[in-house]
C-alpha cells in the first residue's frame, strides 16, 4: 500500500510580500477527492457498465449534491433503506458504511451487494468488534444521526455511547472500574475531537486512546491547508454540501484560524458576489467529496471578477489508492 500522505510545508508557495492591492486566490491543496471517495464513485461507475441500470445504491454513495445528480441522471436509484430495494437487485451501500443489520436485511432479499465503504470506516468498525469483545464500553465520538456513525455503533449497540459536545460527556455513566476507550467518526475536525477527549479524561481519567487515530487522513490535510491559508484570506469559500461532514468543519476550521467570512456552496452560482466587496484575498477549498470541475467553476466566476491571480497552497502530497470491490476488479486473463 502506498504512503498514505507526506506532510510538508511548502514555504515558496505562498508569497509573503504580495501586492496589497492585487486581488488573488490561495487555492487549497489537497483538497476534493479522497482515496475512499474516489473508489466509492469509481464503485458506482464499474457497476452500472458491469450491471446496467437500474442500480440501487442504500444513501448518497457520498454527500454530494452533484454526484448523487449525475448518477441519477444514470439511472442510479438512491433509497434510504435496504427494505426498498426488490429482490434480486443489485445494490450498493455507500462510502459511509453500514451496519450488520443492514448487511442481514441484504441476505434477506438476496441481494447482490457491493460494499463501497472505506477502508479507514471500516477499520473503525473492526476496532469496535475488537473491544467490545474485549470487555469495554466504547465511547464513539461523533455527530448524532450521521450514517458513518449509525453503522458503526450497530456493530455492538450495547456497549457503543455516542457523544457530540459537552451535554453528551456529562450524561455518560458507568460503574466503577468499567473498561473505557474512546474511539471517532472519521471526519471530525481533529480540533473538536480533542476538546472532546480533553472532557471525557476530565471525567474518566483512566478511557483510554484508541491503537491508531481514527480521523482520516485526508479529512486532516484539507483541515492543515485551512489553517494554512486562513490567516492570509479575508474570506474562505468552500465547496461542498451542506450535509457533508468535513466539508462543514473546513468551514468552522477557517474561521478559528483569522478568516473573516467562511461559506460552504455547492456550486459557483451559490456565491453572493457582495461577499467579495471590500475583499483582496480569497481563500479556496473543497470537501473529499467534492469533484474538481466545481472547484473550476468556482475559480472561474471569482476571475470574472477580478481575481486572476490563483496561488496553489501546498501542505500535504496524497497519494494512496483503494482497491475496488473484488466483483468490480478486471478480470486477470492468461496470455
Amino acid at each position: 500500500m502506498a504512503d498514505m500522505t507526506t506532510t510538508h510545508t511548502d514555504e515558496t508557495t505562498v508569497n509573503e510580500q504580495y501586492n496589497q492591492s492585487e486581488k488573488r486566490v490561495l487555492l487549497a491543496a489537497p483538497r476534493g477527492y479522497c482515496a475512499g471517495v474516489d473508489r466509492a464513485v469509481e464503485t458506482v461507475e464499474k457497476a452500472l457498465e458491469k450491471y446496467g441500470a437500474p442500480l440501487f445504491v442504500r444513501k448518497e454513495i457520498v454527500h454530494n449534491k452533484h454526484v448523487v445528480t449525475t448518477f441519477e441522471e444514470r439511472g442510479v436509484i438512491f433509497v434510504d433503506e435496504t427494505t426498498e430495494v426488490p429482490h434480486g437487485s443489485n445494490v450498493v451501500f455507500s462510502a459511509h458504511g453500514v451496519s450488520p443489520m443492514v448487511h442481514q436485511e441484504a441476505r434477506t432479499l438476496e441481494l447482490n451487494t457491493l460494499d463501497a465503504t472505506c477502508p479507514l470506516v471500516t477499520k473503525v468498525h473492526h476496532e469496535v468488534i475488537r473491544f467490545a469483545r474485549q470487555g469495554y464500553q466504547i465511547v464513539l465520538i461523533g455527530h448524532h444521526g450521521h450514517e458513518e456513525v449509525e453503522g458503526t455503533a450497530g456493530e455492538a449497540p450495547d456497549v457503543v455511547h455516542l457523544v457530540d459536545g459537552q451535554a453528551d460527556v456529562d450524561a455518560l455513566e458507568f460503574p466503577e472500574g468499567t473498561k473505557l476507550i474512546w474511539l471517532s467518526q472519521t471526519t471530525l475536525s481533529v480540533d473538536e475531537t480533542m476538546d472532546t477527549v480533553r472532557m471525557l479524561r476530565e471525567k474518566f481519567p483512566d478511557i483510554q486512546d484508541p491503537p491508531s487515530d481514527d480521523i482520516c487522513y485526508a479529512t486532516q490535510n484539507r483541515q492543515v491547508a485551512v489553517k494554512a491559508i486562513a490567516p492570509k484570506v479575508e474570506l474562505m469559500i468552500v465547496v461542498g454540501s451542506q450535509n457533508s461532514s468535513n466539508s462543514k468543519r473546513l468551514v468552522e476550521v477557517a474561521l478559528q484560524h483569522g478568516t473573516k467570512e467562511s461559506y460552504l456552496v455547492d456550486y459557483a452560482n451559490q456565491i453572493d458576489l457582495a461577499w467579495l466587496d471590500g475583499v483582496t484575498n480569497v481563500g479556496v477549498t473543497s470537501g473529499a467529496s467534492v469533484p474538481e470541475i466545481l472547484v473550476r467553476g468556482v475559480l472561474d466566476l471569482l476571475a470574472e471578477n477580478g481575481f486572476t491571480s490563483v496561488e496553489e497552497v501546498t501542505t500535504a502530497t496524497e497519494d494512496l489508492i483503494f482497491s475496488l470491490p473484488r466483483e468490480l476488479r478486471p478480470s486477470r486473463t492468461n496470455r
